[in-house]
């Protein structure tokens, strides 16, 4: 299992992930970050609303013990649930990722809350959402895209995102974006019909994203970096609850690194 092969959204050196942590991938999906937190050998809880997903997700997680992928310590288990009351006590998790999952929830603010009541004081968050303009152009090409069921209900702005975790009582770090090749792809995706999967041009770019998530060769690297501030995929944000009070202040690295 090639950590090559996983396209994934949050960046690992900004948020630092230690053996032993405990952390909620919330809204998992197939589970890319999920596996990279189980590597990384954090005791992982894997949720998500869709059960076939979840049980996916379950299948890779054995065979990652069983290929001996995963450090001896970590754990990794799914749980389905509702966004909107996770099933988890207060002040539970040192980290949480958030990935590609509040633009689908109708009441995202309640999620948000939900998110900062199952973390711990001075615990971490990782937030990714598409990025406002390669979604607005797919909205205009296609009206399939977010009329489906189960679809995006919204695009974010970044001041948005972080006003909104903000008002709930998070404190905003940095920011980056990301998958800045992918963004073409859905364009074209939703200029020939998102379900078009048959479309030349769309296989075609799809074969050169595919090329590129199993080689990262030099020039597809560079070429991303130049086009994720313009139009990257996804927006990442990095958040904090803030520590109890009378809690000693991290160093000023550890807090920079963390965020």
């Amino acid at each position: 299992m090639e950590r090559s092969t996983t396209l994934l959204t949050v960046d690992f050196q900004r948020f630092r992930v230690d053996p032993g942590d405990r952390v909620l991938d919330m809204g998992c999906g197939a589970g890319r970050h999920a596996f990279e937190l189980y590597r990384r050998g954090a005791h992982v809880v894997a949720f998500d609303q869709d059960a076939g997903e979840l049980s996916e997700v379950e299948k890779m997680f054995g065979a990652m013990s069983l290929e001996g992928d995963v450090p001896e310590d970590a754990t990794a288990e799914t749980v389905q649930g509702d966004a909107l009351d996770l099933p988890f006590p207060d002040d539970h998790f040192d980290s949480i990722i958030a990935s590609e999952v509040l633009e689908h929830i109708p009441d995202d603010m309640t999620a948000m809350r939900e998110l900062l009541r199952v973390l711990r004081p001075g615990g971490k968050l990782a937030v990714t959402v598409p990025s406002w303009l390669p979604e607005r152009v797919c909205w205009a090409l296609s009206e399939d895209y977010h009329t489906a069921p189960g679809g995006h209900v919204r695009i974010y702005t970044r001041a948005e995102l972080e006003a909104k975790l903000k008002s709930v009582g998070f404190r905003v770090g940095g920011h980056h974006h990301a998958h800045g090749l992918h963004a073409p792809y859905w364009w074209i995706k939703c200029a020939v019909g998102v379900n078009n999967d048959g479309n030349p041009l769309a296989k075609a770019y799809h074969q050169i994203l595919v090329w590129d998530i199993m080689k990262r060769p030099l020039a597809t690297r560079v070429a991303e970096r130049v086009m994720n501030p313009l139009i990257g995929k996804s927006v990442v944000v990095y958040f904090a609850k803030p520590a109890a009070p009378g809690t000693p202040a991290a160093p000023a690295k550890e807090t920079a690194d963390a965020v």
